[in-house]
């Protein structure tokens, strides 16, 4: 059997270019080393997943790359990756400190990639703090790490510090298609678009999830199958539960909630879900927010089609009502009866009092 790479390691990103919606950074960085103006301690901080250490590994091979004749070169040995959160002691910072005085052998930097680096103790904080101020010229230090609050005020102001922001769903479903049709797989967009909502905006995840589901459905990758099997709810669920609450149909509604219940699902994620639902329907009201709609353009079709349908005052009570819901849920000693009684209210804003004028809507 041939041994099998995960997609997120095999589509890492190799140069500035590879790297997926953190075009700011990447930019600042290669200007920087253009420049030659290149901070000797820089510390990487965001999300898990976006690209922290990627672009620590390829700064540090760029930099050794100017002048060098073999493009293929890695510098493999000026680059040292210590793992903050098994290494954190004295010790392992002063041994480190120790390397770092010895000049490389080929190439003009030594880099330290230290991960993590939150997980330091404050001992190891403190013995790191002078070289991290007075570095040897030929060694630069690349600090990550998801949690910037945790290391100490006196280590981040030695350093230039990059601020990584979430991959956008889009970005990430350009990403996807991309490997897909690497991996010649026939991908649908609103597939791509799910399992990139579901990353929450990390791109490893993204990548994860995608491995996932194409060991479930094979070279087919289909929107049923990303949900039947990232047991997620899919866009129709929402579709058909807001018809029957624009036609005031309570029966049929509470039937559909129970199918739901019946498939698995929690109440808490139907409910917070049809807020967002109600929320898309909103933004497709006006061609002025139109474009916060993060979906496929199948399903862009389709919430255009109910929200003509839905008063602007019908969405917004519908939100507060779901929203107050999602809020009490946890609290609540009957979760199910909170949700179906939500149900009937929405249902019932149309016809509230049954008094109510044709169209007006409170």
């Amino acid at each position: 059997m041939e041994h099998f790479i995960v997609s997120a390691r095999k589509y890492r990103p190799q140069t500035f270019k590879d790297v997926v919606g953190q075009q700011a950074i990447t930019n600042t960085l290669l200007n920087a080393i253009e420049n030659d103006h290149l901070a000797q301690a820089l510390l990487f901080t965001g999300p898990r997943g976006v690209g922290k250490t990627s672009c620590a590994r390829i700064l540090a091979k760029t930099i050794n790359q100017e002048g060098n004749d073999n493009p293929d070169e890695d510098f493999a040995f000026n680059i040292f990756e210590l793992d903050a959160a098994s290494n954190n002691s004295v010790d392992d910072i002063r041994n480190l400190i120790d390397q770092v005085r010895i000049p490389p052998q080929v190439g003009k930097y030594k880099v330290y990639i230290i991960d993590e680096v939150h997980m330091l103790s404050q001992a190891a904080f403190n013995a790191f703090l002078k070289t991290l101020e007075e570095p040897p010229k030929h060694a630069i230090f690349i600090l990550a790490t998801t949690e910037k609050h945790k290391i100490i005020p006196t280590i981040l102001s030695r350093c230039q510090i990059f601020d990584f922001k979430r991959i956008t769903v889009t970005d990430a479903k350009k990403h996807l298609m991309e490997v897909a049709k690497s991996e010649d797989i026939i991908a649908d967009e609103d597939a791509l678009q799910i399992i990139a909502q579901k990353a929450d905006g990390a791109m490893r995840d993204a990548l994860s999830i995608f491995d996932r589901v194409v060991s479930f459905s094979g070279k087919n990758l289909t929107r049923q199958a990303v949900t039947e099997n990232l047991n997620v709810l899919d866009y129709e669920t929402y579709f058909k539960s807001t018809d029957l609450i624009i036609e005031n149909n309570i029966a049929q509604l509470l039937l559909e909630f129970n199918d739901i219940l019946a498939q698995g699902f929690d109440g808490h994620h139907f409910i917070s879900g049809l807020a967002s639902h109600f929320r898309d329907l909103l933004v497709c009201k006006n061609s002025a927010t139109i474009n916060l709609l993060e979906v496929g353009e199948q399903t862009k079709s389709k919430y255009l089609e109910q929200s003509q349908k839905s008063a602007y005052q019908f969405l917004v009570k519908g939100i507060e009502l779901a929203n107050d819901c999602d809020l009490k849920y946890k609290a609540s000693r009957n979760q199910r009866l909170l949700v179906e009684l939500c149900l009937m209210q929405l249902a019932s804003i149309l016809t509230e009092d049954g008094e109510k004028k044709k169209g007006s809507i409170i």
